[in-house]
């Protein structure tokens, strides 16, 4: 029998809430990791999370970077520095999983990934919901022909308003509605539709006594025409699905984007035989990403493609939608 790998030796570039949440509980559960430190510029504050999951504290980013012992690191910073700590990492021989988007332009995005590709090491954007078996199984239904010819795609991601503190509204850091909730329904466009997508028109609004959109809406389309309208913000009741319509039917899937790993999805097929409601074993995208991300350490993979349509895409929104300064909706 073939010894196992050893385990991917990861620190965790600040203590960021989806860390903690999230990554940190995901990285300690798989066989295939090791968290080997939390860096942060609050010593007190990796302090406790390293203690917590187990592993060295370190104070400064730089200060993992240049450990031997370190393989990858998980970026889990503001937008706005995700750029230049990916980059740091990638030039000190890391790979790098980063939270979305990778960064906040295309330019930037592509010096990333060529980056990466030249030093054989992965770089992964943290996309989680694109590793649940959920949206498989839409794609299985629609190489079925289950609703026809596919004609449009419909999708919305929206949250209630946050404490007026959080760093999704300041602009320094990279915040807005379209950075962090108008990424899932972006890329769940590429992932159903394909990367032939481009932006035939795009709005980006600002709430009032707020600094960054806080609310924004897409038409994308293909060179087959069929269209995408995407919705997204961050002061909305709660709105988490996409839905897909074809010739003869109709594909509906709710917690499209952040389901737990207990829910049970339930897939609405509705065509010419009537409704029926797919039901799916639950399955834990967290646990799938830091999977996906451990294969692409061990075979150096290259940055998926995706990662530069997606911010060729964002761009393109940005530019369509133009916000006007001192706008307000």
């Amino acid at each position: 029998m073939a010894a196992r790998p050893e385990p991917v030796r990861i620190a965790v570039l600040g203590c960021a809430d989806i860390a903690r949440r999230r990554m940190l509980p995901a990285f300690a559960a798989s066989p295939d990791v090791e968290i080997t430190a939390v860096a942060g510029r609050s010593a007190d504050r990796a302090k406790e999370l390293a203690e917590r999951f187990g592993c060295r504290a370190m104070t400064g980013y730089e200060t993992a970077l240049a450990d031997d012992e370190v393989r990858a690191v998980y970026v889990p910073l503001p937008a706005a520095l995700h750029a230049t700590w990916v980059e740091r990492a990638l030039l000190a021989g890391k790979h790098v999983l980063a939270e979305k988007p990778l960064s906040l332009s295309l330019p930037e995005s592509r010096t990333l990934t060529r980056l990466a590709a030249e030093r054989g090491l992965a770089l992964m954007e943290n996309v989680m919901f694109v590793h649940h078996a959920q949206h498989e199984a839409v794609r299985g239904l629609l190489a079925d022909g289950a609703i026809g010819e596919l004609r449009a795609f419909q999708a919305a991601f929206t949250v209630p308003r946050l404490d007026a503190d959080d760093i999704r509204y300041r602009p320094e850091l990279g915040g807005g509605a379209l950075t962090d909730t108008g990424v899932y329904p972006v890329r769940a466009a590429l992932h159903l539709l394909g990367p032939d997508l481009e932006v035939a028109g795009a709005h980006l609004a600002r709430g009032a006594g707020f600094a960054v959109d806080t609310a924004g809406a897409a038409l994308l389309r293909d060179d087959r025409g069929v269209g995408a309208q995407l919705t997204f913000g961050l002061d909305h009741a709660y709105r988490n699905t996409y839905e897909l319509w074809g010739s003869t039917g109709r594909i509906t899937v709710d917690r499209a984007f952040t389901p737990p790993a207990d829910h049970r999805p339930v897939i609405r097929l509705e065509n010419r035989d009537g409704v029926r409601e797919v039901a799916l074993a639950p399955d834990d995208q967290v646990a799938n990403t830091v999977a996906a991300f451990v294969t692409a350490v061990r075979t150096q993979a290259p940055p998926d493609g995706t990662i530069l349509h997606q911010a060729r895409l964002l761009d393109e929104i940005r530019g369509h939608a133009n916000p006007r300064e001192g706008t307000e909706r």
